[in-house]
């Protein structure tokens, strides 16, 4: 941030509130609190009406605001992306007032930069539910530079580190949309390298550039049929199994879809839900200790047993 955006930044900050430290201002924009003073000084001297105290603290005098400030493309985009985060993550009674707080802030955008929201929007899609924890902030930095290729269809090059490969790969692909699902934000691209759609995680993206190339958008794409059909390609094999009571929120929250509740036995629940993985099946289920058991298929149990079998013989 330079130092003119952190002016307007530190007026709007004091705007906000009562009263404000100077060690908290030094906090909030990273700067040191001699830093502060400087800044102080000068809006100040550019006729901003400050009163300070020492010991107490800065203040905007009352009366006084700061004209509108307009949205960056950027800000706007991350207020929309959030806005489907809520819909999706929250309870229904914040739906209302979060889709009106968007029609407010999409009718005052200036065209070109409602163009740019309606583009992202079009390519994001949120589905599942959150997953334990979020990703570290360092590991979504990449997400804006994401976005931006999406919205102005311009090649990313990349380094990425996938799930089961040791070493680092470079890919040029071509951003179609970005969805949220199973904890983590993905990038929905054509693989130049594979010549076909992958999905990306983009946390486990080392290096990216944004390229000046642009491309045209596959025919007849649409990211909600790709998801629908991905889904329904790996989500192919039904499993039983059982959680107990304590089990079965965690169950929910991980399994990243609709799990079907059958007998109730045993203080747990059975449960029809679909995998990609039988193997993958395997060790999530073991996870849970005694609080799950697998089914069926018969293959699935196998596996599960030969799985607690490599645990116990770690542990002697």
């Amino acid at each position: 941030m330079n130092r003119t955006d952190r002016l307007v930044a530190m007026v709007m900050h004091l705007q906000g509130r009562r009263v404000v430290r100077a060690s908290e201002l030094a906090a909030h924009f990273e700067v040191t609190e001699r830093t502060i003073y400087r800044d102080i000084s000068a809006l100040s001297e550019a006729g901003v009406p400050i009163s300070g105290e020492a010991g107490v603290g800065y203040s905007l005098m009352k009366g006084y605001q700061l004209p509108p400030v307009m949205f960056t493309a950027e800000e706007a985009s991350a207020l929309f992306v959030g806005g489907e985060l809520v819909k999706q993550f929250t309870d229904a009674s914040l739906h209302g007032p979060m889709a009106s707080a968007l029609e407010k802030l999409r009718a005052v955008l200036p065209r070109d930069r409602q163009d740019h929201v309606e583009r992202l929007v079009s390519r994001t899609l949120v589905l599942g539910r959150p997953g334990r924890a979020a990703p570290e902030a360092a590991a979504q930095r990449w997400l804006a530079t994401v976005q931006q290729g999406a919205v102005l269809r311009r090649v990313l090059r990349m380094g990425y580190h996938g799930r089961e490969r040791a070493e680092e790969t470079q890919r040029d692909v071509e951003p179609h949309g970005i969805v949220f699902y199973g904890g983590a934000w993905y990038l929905v691209a054509w693989c130049r390298l594979r010549q076909d759609f992958r999905h990306f995680r983009i946390d486990r993206i080392r290096r990216l550039e944004l390229l000046p190339a642009g491309f045209a958008p596959r025919e007849n794409f649409s990211l909600e049929k790709h998801m629908r059909e991905t889904d329904a390609r790996e989500q192919s094999i039904e499993v039983r199994a059982w959680f107990c009571r304590r089990s079965q929120e965690r169950a929910q929250r991980e399994s990243y879809a609709t799990l079907s509740p059958g007998t109730v036995r045993d203080g747990g629940t059975e449960f029809t839900l679909y995998t990609y993985s039988l193997d993958w099946m395997a060790q999530w289920l073991l996870s849970f200790g005694a609080g799950a058991e697998a089914l069926a298929p018969a293959k699935l149990r196998q596996k599960v047993r030969a799985l607690a079998r490599q645990v116990a013989a770690k542990h002697g």
